[in-house]
């Protein structure tokens, strides 16, 4: 089967976050993706997005966010570039047990704990003033 790849560009306003989910439900529908695994990337994506929104943009809704995905047999990669405000999702992963966050009736802040537990490889890089952000999903092989 051949691999995809596709790009969307919105902007950092948290009504494309629906628009969002869309595009990736259907490219995930060219390949045979376990309702799992399509779970983890939409739930990843969105948390990295609604980062990038309130973050990296503070809710400036003309903010610009490239999303470019690679669809593979074994793989799926979304980037998500932007040039909002520098934000490092892998420095503020503070959450060392999730039960006690839960406990203390904290209801934000798990979005980066989310995603590094469901997506396999999540990975950061500043580059002359554009962030980068890698989520990648090794795909698990559908049972018939």
């Amino acid at each position: 089967m051949r691999d995809y790849k596709e790009r969307l560009v919105i902007n950092s306003d948290p009504k494309h976050l629906e628009l969002t989910r869309n595009f990736i439900r259907r490219i995930l529908k060219k390949k045979e993706v376990t309702p799992s695994d399509k779970n983890k990337i939409i739930l990843s994506t969105d948390e990295a997005l609604s980062n990038v929104i309130e973050h990296a943009y503070e809710f400036n809704k003309n903010g610009c966010i490239d999303i470019n995905i690679f669809l593979g047999d074994k793989k799926f990669r979304i980037t998500i570039l932007h040039g909002g405000k520098e934000f490092d999702p892998l420095r503020w992963n503070k959450i060392k047990d999730i039960s006690l966050h839960i406990k203390e009736g904290k209801k934000r802040g798990l979005g980066i704990f989310l995603m590094r537990l469901v997506m396999d490889e999540v990975k950061y890089s500043f580059k002359n003033g554009i962030n980068q952000l890698t989520l990648i999903k090794y795909l698990t092989k559908r049972h018939r």
